[in-house]
Parts: structure tokens; sequence; C-alpha cells
């Protein structure tokens, strides 16, 4: 399962993901893995998390994040639960591009039963529409 948690700069995105980081820690009988762009959050993520920056592996563009992701899946089958803070930061501003990761992440999540959750600095109307064919919205 894919959900974003959309709005722009100053919304509460990453506040909300930091709170999502907690309720999957409390929840999951696996392990818990949060992805960022820089080291903003190392002193809000929770020690029981996985805390990863993106800076530290060079990732950069949609391709890159995609294998990414798919190397952290394969490298520990216990992870349930992947939380990514600053989406368009890492993989760019490309919405079309982002849409097709986004569907290839929705097929990494159905195969290895891993549930996502995306930062993205953008309301719901900017993006293309088929996103929401396999993306939900975080609602409070």
């Amino acid at each position: 399962m894919i959900t974003l948690i959309l709005g722009h700069k100053g919304a509460g995105k990453t506040k909300k993901l930091i709170e999502l980081v907690k309720v999957a820690i409390d929840n999951t009988k696996g392990n818990v893995v949060c992805i960022e762009k820089g080291n903003m959050l190392t002193t809000d993520i929770n020690y029981r998390a996985r805390l990863i920056s993106t800076d530290s592996y060079e990732v950069k563009g949609y391709a890159s994040f995609y294998g990414f992701l798919a190397g952290v899946c394969a490298g520990d089958h216990d992870i349930t639960d992947i939380l990514i803070d600053a989406t368009l930061r890492i993989g760019g501003r490309n919405y079309d591009e982002l849409a097709s990761f986004l569907e290839k992440v929705y097929e990494l999540s159905t195969v290895n039963e891993k549930n996502f959750v995306f930062t993205v600095s953008a309301d719901k109307e900017e993006l293309p529409a088929e996103i929401f064919n396999f993306c939900k919205c975080y609602e409070d």
C-alpha cells in the first residue's frame, strides 16, 4: 500500500510523517525504516526505526530512488513500513516521472507486502490523476 502526505512547504507533512513512524513502530512486529534527504530527522525519529539519508548513497532521480528502495526491501525481509520524507527533493519535480515511479513502488509494495508513506510537496490537484489509482492520500 502507498500513502501520500500532500501539501506545500510548511503544511506539516514532516510532522505527520514523524507521528506515523511512531504509530508504525507501536503497531508492527517487523522493522520500520524512515528515509530522508539530508539529516534533519536524526533527533525526531525513534531509535527503533532505521533512519537512512539518501545523501549518504547519492540517490538522485526516480530511477536511482526506485533501485534504492528495492535494495532496502531486499536487504531486510522483516521490514513492514517504509516512510519517506522529501520525495520531490530526492526524485525531482517532474510529476509524470513521479507517477511512473509510484506505480513501480506500488508493484514493489504488493510483491513484498510493505507499506510505503511518501511526503510530497504538492496539492492533490497538481498531481496526475492516475497516481490515485494506486495511492491513497493521508487523512487525519
